[in-house]
């Protein structure tokens, strides 16, 4: 039965690091580092957690079409913008393609990135076209628009996942000029970064930008995640989007953590120090990043081996061989706690 099954589902799915977990566990290590996922390391506050178990007592029903109380928390924090609510940024990369996309149709992304823009898109039944970045992960905008011309979509990652590396505003704005489509920018970890983007939804219309409060704001597990549209697009991606996928608890704690501003920036300030000893004290490469994870390069041996060798010494981070157009090379390093990223410094230094 299994011709039945679409040929994108045979090739494959998205990877999960679940394998140095499985490692760790049998290495019977008694506490583990955990910095594969880019996780925030510091569980939500009480008052999240007291937002969220008031908002269960309601659960018998389905979540309102309008999450009024989320989006007024999201809209004190961007007053000027169209906003749309889903379920993770992967419930809002979906729903974009949904809103966009028709089958056939060329979706451009820029690689090495993350790697669900294409599994989407194919889902979808896009064709995907992939334009490389540059040696030093840079963009290059007349390589990224040759790619664009024609397609109704684009994915552009800044500060990008796995590289960590940000695209300037100017070249982001270089890039609608030039295009003729949509360009979806992903600013996940744009908190982690002194760069804003907004500005620019002020003279594009073809600009989207997805943000998530899985990562500064702790709710990786609640899976929320919004996006910045242009007013036209507004009703039409409302029209796409999953219905109820958004449920009162995770709108209740999304809303009472958007007013954690100084919770937020204080994770913010802990990553930048952070980063900044890994970049110092980790003997590797490791590569300016704005986001809360680092690259870090351990050639001549390859990321997986790594990633293996560190999760039997209680560490866990991310081989970068599944991401596209990425050499087996390179580890993706979160910024945990400090003793999870004192014990990497160890053990990373030792390998």
């Amino acid at each position: 039965m299994t011709r039945w099954v679409r040929e994108i589902y045979k090739r494959g799915g998205y990877v999960y690091a679940t394998r140095a977990m499985e490692i760790a566990k049998g290495a019977g290590c008694p506490r583990i580092a955990r910095l594969a996922s880019n996780e925030n390391p510091s569980p939500p506050s009480p008052a999240v957690v007291a937002a969220a178990c008031e908002a269960v007592k309601g659960a018998n029903r389905y979540p309102p079409e309008n999450q009024w109380e989320l989006l007024a928390a999201l809209k004190a924090l961007h007053p000027d913008e169209h906003l749309v609510v889903g379920a993770g940024m992967d419930g809002i990369i979906e729903a974009v393609i949904r809103t966009l996309v028709e089958p056939n149709e060329a979706v451009v992304i820029a690689t090495p990135t993350f790697s669900f823009y294409g599994i989407a898109a194919g889902a979808q039944g896009a064709r995907v076209v992939s334009c490389r970045r540059e040696l030093d992960f840079s963009v290059s905008v007349p390589a990224f628009l040759s790619a664009c011309r024609g397609a109704k979509l684009a994915f552009l990652c800044t500060p990008n996942n796995p590289t960590g590396n940000l695209t300037p505003p100017e070249t982001v704005a270089e890039i609608l000029e030039g295009m003729d489509g949509i360009l979806f920018l992903d600013n996940a970890y744009v908190e982690f970064s002194d760069l804003d983007y907004r500005p620019l939804l002020r003279k594009y219309d073809n600009l989207v930008i997805g943000r998530t409060l899985s990562k500064i704001h702790a709710l990786a597990g609640l899976r929320l995640g919004y996006a910045l549209v242009p007013a036209w697009l507004d009703p039409f991606m409302e029209r796409a989007m999953t219905p109820f996928a958004v449920s009162v608890v995770a709108a209740a704690a999304g809303a009472a953590a958007l007013g954690e501003a100084e919770r937020a920036k204080a994770y913010a300030a802990h990553v930048a120090r952070w980063r900044d000893r890994f970049a110092r004290e980790i003997r590797w490469k490791v590569h300016p990043s704005g986001a809360n994870f680092v690259l870090v390069d351990v050639a001549p041996m390859t990321g997986t081996r790594a990633m293996e060798r560190l999760a039997a010494r209680c560490v866990l981070v991310r081989s970068c061989a599944s991401f596209p157009d990425l050499e087996d090379h390179y580890l993706r390093v979160s910024i945990g706690d400090d003793w999870e990223n004192e014990l990497l410094i160890r053990e990373i230094n030792a390998l």
